[in-house]
């Protein structure tokens, strides 16, 4: 096959996928890696794909596998986040068990919950302190504490979690895509949202806009297993594939 034929399909599969490992390709061209690596490598210096650690993924996709700390993402699109925060709190009710997950956005949501008659089970330490001041009924999870984050991850915690049926959860991720789904930068964080959704009978992320288009190394869950409450969404290939609620930014 020739050079250029074979940078064709590759640009063809990716845009089919969303993203391709450079072993898929390797299966699919009967190529070498280094071949493999090569037609990668030319096809991001010409703008066609974004080359990443293994593989290839849409120039309308950003890898992310760095994880800020707290205090960092907070401010960062603090608008967006305050009014997601604030709409995602009035839907908490006094009878629900609710998961709140360690995140910016779910520390602004634990700064405007007014419901002190729900329960509130958290793997976010800030989430857990902002919570109990304000004298609501605040179990939080025992684990390991990942120290930029401030959120309590590990095997522990998710055992822990397996216990519990929430009427509600609030997840945080790093990116949102129709391929990949939600996305996270660490394995272990990534465990404790998907046991969340999964035991939750309806689960939320809490996305501003930046994190659509956006794909980070671990994948949490499909789009559908979740609603999104976001400022504002572009895409609607998400749209047809779960609630999407958009609140306008101050």
């Amino acid at each position: 096959m020739l050079t250029q034929e074979r940078h064709s399909r590759i640009l063809e599969i990716i845009k089919n996928k969303g993203s391709v490992t450079v072993s898929e390709l390797c299966e699919i061209f009967n190529a070498s890696e280094s071949t493999i690596r090569r037609d990668l490598a030319a096809l991001t210096a010409v703008g066609k794909i974004n080359k990443v650690r293994g593989g290839a993924m849409l120039l309308s996709q950003e890898f992310l596998n760095i994880e800020e700390n707290i205090n960092k993402k907070v401010n960062t699109n603090y608008n967006e986040k305050f009014r997601i925060a604030e709409y995602a709190a009035s839907l908490i009710q006094d009878e629900d068990y609710v998961f709140i997950d360690a995140g910016s956005t779910t520390f602004l949501l634990a700064t405007m919950i007014t419901n002190t008659k729900a329960t509130y089970v958290t793997n976010g330490i800030a989430q857990a302190q902002e919570l109990a001041a304000k004298g609501c009924h605040v179990i939080v999870l025992g684990g390991d504490l990942k120290k930029s984050t401030e959120a309590i991850t590990g095997v522990v915690a998710a055992q822990n979690l397996q216990k519990y049926n929430f009427s509600k959860a609030f997840i945080g991720v790093n990116g949102a895509t129709e391929k990949q789904g939600f996305t996270t930068t660490d394995i272990e964080e990534a465990t404790i949202k998907a046991v969340a959704i999964e035991r939750s009978f309806v689960s939320y992320v809490l996305a501003d806009s930046s994190k659509f288009g956006k794909v980070s190394a671990v994948s949490i869950a499909p789009i559908d297993s979740s609603s999104i409450i976001c400022d504002k969404c572009s895409d609607n290939e998400i749209k047809t594939m779960t609630v999407v609620k958009e609140v306008a930014a101050l």
